[in-house]
């Protein structure tokens, strides 16, 4: 049992070593066991709200109709509680509270971790992604886009130490393009026409340092390669055939009710979903609302 109790630690400096300090908590790092006891004290953490998990990324999600009141603080509390009690802790900087709707017009009071109150934001990135309280992806664009633009300067770096056009453009497509690709399922059907060709000139410039032509069509098709708009729809709609449509999916709740098939079976062409009523531009551009409209 030593591998979990009783184990120490300390720092090493040239040839002075530091005190020893026994360890309360935590795992050798680099063991097979480490990361499935990590999976196992996260499964555990369960607070009464509606909980995503991604490895050591947790967020809490709080539906409020009109004039209700917020519970989240107690459920951060039952969070902080259950974290507390399997040997973790919360990191109360990386913490942040995001109000979205129609919320943001009557407040409701700040929530605090651990007696520290939690930084209410207007955006942040989760797992890569710049989410905005608007739902608009304007910041997330913006940052992609200095991003991706960056990498180019190493794209003209390898043209200029003699690269040819093979390797310029596995370069391109193995490290310029994925950052404007990345987690495009989310937000591609969502973006605005300025916004798409915002990040559509980025691929452009890319095909011009490595092809030298002004003619985009001519370039795409001399690389094999399709618009970035193109890419991105077919990686969303591979997504939603693949990871959504499937019964066996953890994603497939987010779809509405079937058609009765009797209905829709003496039909040439019938949608399998009920329509969603939808009121505003932002949802009917949503993700499901864009699949089921396209895909379906």
């Amino acid at each position: 049992m030593a591998f979990l109790r009783d184990r120490r630690q300390r720092v090493k400096i040239s040839d002075v070593f530091s005190g020893w300090l026994q360890l309360t908590a935590g795992m050798p790092q680099r063991s097979y066991l480490g990361p499935l006891m990590f999976v196992i004290l996260i499964n555990a953490l369960q607070p009464g709200c509606l909980t995503h998990k991604y490895v050591d990324d947790t967020t809490m999600t709080e539906i409020m109709r009109q004039s209700q009141v917020s519970c989240m603080q107690s459920f951060v509390d039952e969070l902080v509680q259950q974290s507390t009690e399997a040997g973790m802790i919360v990191n109360g900087r990386k913490t942040k509270e995001m109000l979205i709707g129609k919320v943001t017009r009557d407040r409701p009071p700040s929530v605090t971790l651990s007696g520290t109150p939690v930084d209410r934001v207007t955006s942040f990135k989760l797992l890569g992604i710049n989410v905005a309280s608007d739902l608009k992806w304007g910041q997330h664009v913006d940052d992609i886009t200095s991003k991706a633009a960056s990498r180019l300067h190493f794209l003209k770096q390898l043209k200029g130490a003699g690269a040819g056009r093979d390797d310029l453009l596995c370069f391109c497509t193995t490290v310029i393009r994925p950052v404007l690709e990345y987690a495009c399922p989310v937000w591609h059907s969502s973006l605005t026409a300025a916004q798409a060709k915002s990040l559509e000139s980025i691929q452009r410039r890319a095909m011009r340092v490595i092809f030298q032509d002004d003619s985009y069509t001519l370039l795409l098709i001399l690389a094999g390669v399709d618009t970035l708009e193109s890419r991105c729809d077919q990686l969303t709609k591979r997504f939603f055939t693949r990871n959504v449509l499937p019964e066996s999916s953890c994603l497939h709740y987010l779809l509405p009710d079937k058609r009765d098939t009797s209905v829709t079976g003496r039909l040439r062409q019938a949608r399998t979903f009920q329509s969603l009523s939808c009121t505003t531009v932002k949802f009917r551009n949503s993700f499901i609302l864009h699949c089921l409209l396209h895909y379906d």
